[in-house]
């Protein structure tokens, strides 16, 4: 069974002559274990459809499910529960709180959960040391690199051992060393055994993808897998 499923989900923003289709009629079926590269051009709706599979946002037609539950039939406590304890976010713009430190920023989602403040800390350093930033635990987000600082979101997004992993233009904000570290750490995370979905205009890093899946300006979603992306020279997404 999938562990995502997205069956003719449209996503509407607006209203009357003012409304903008975000998502149009996507059809995608995701196993675990999979790593999903999501491209397209701007305005194609990949952000919004990272929404959707997050539980930050409702499809306004068609049928999501997570873990074979359908997403409208679940509580927004339940949502709040999932996203917390499943779902892991890497953005673009890193998303640190400016005042914690690193320890502190990895830490924060534990709070959420009661645990105590010695177990958290304990917990963060185990996973600082995985990213390699074990050195760093004590610095403020302004000391850090784009690449250390992206780590350093990751490490927050895994501190919960979410079984998915959602990240949206990783390397977006990082030059090619720092973008490929982070690839090679996401890639090792997907070794692991978790689900990664990565937004990306990058079609270089589609290399660390098990299947890419592309958004074309009509908002279609057309799948193919690597093999055959290798063959099809008239994919948008090899342009």
């Amino acid at each position: 069974m999938p562990i995502i499923e997205l069956q003719d989900v449209s996503k509407l923003f607006g209203f009357g002559d003012a409304t903008t289709v975000a998502l149009d009629e996507i059809n995608l079926s995701i196993d675990a274990g999979e790593f999903i590269a999501v491209m397209g051009p701007s305005g194609s709706g990949k952000s919004t459809l990272m929404n959707v599979i997050g539980l930050l946002d409702r499809p306004t037609h068609g049928v999501y499910k997570l873990n074979g539950r359908t997403s409208e039939r679940l509580t927004q406590r339940r949502q709040a529960k999932i996203r917390r304890d499943s779902i892991g976010f890497v953005f673009q713009s890193f998303n640190l709180l400016p005042k914690l430190s690193v320890l502190e920023n990895v830490a924060l989602p534990l709070a959420y959960r009661g645990m105590t403040q010695n177990k958290r800390q304990k917990r963060a350093i185990e996973i600082l040391e995985r990213v390699g930033l074990a050195d760093r635990e004590f610095f403020m987000p302004r000391q850090l690199s784009g690449g250390q600082a992206q780590r350093v979101a990751i490490a927050r997004a895994l501190i919960n051992n979410p079984n998915i992993i959602i990240a949206d233009e990783p390397t977006g904000n990082l030059d090619s060393g720092s973008s490929r570290l982070v690839m090679e750490l996401l890639s090792d995370i997907h070794k692991a055994g978790n689900t990664i979905l990565m937004v990306t205009h990058n079609p270089g890093l589609t290399r660390y993808a098990s299947r890419v899946v592309f958004m074309n300006e009509l908002q279609r979603l057309v799948s193919f897998t690597t093999l055959c992306a290798a063959v099809c020279t008239s994919c948008p997404a090899l342009q």
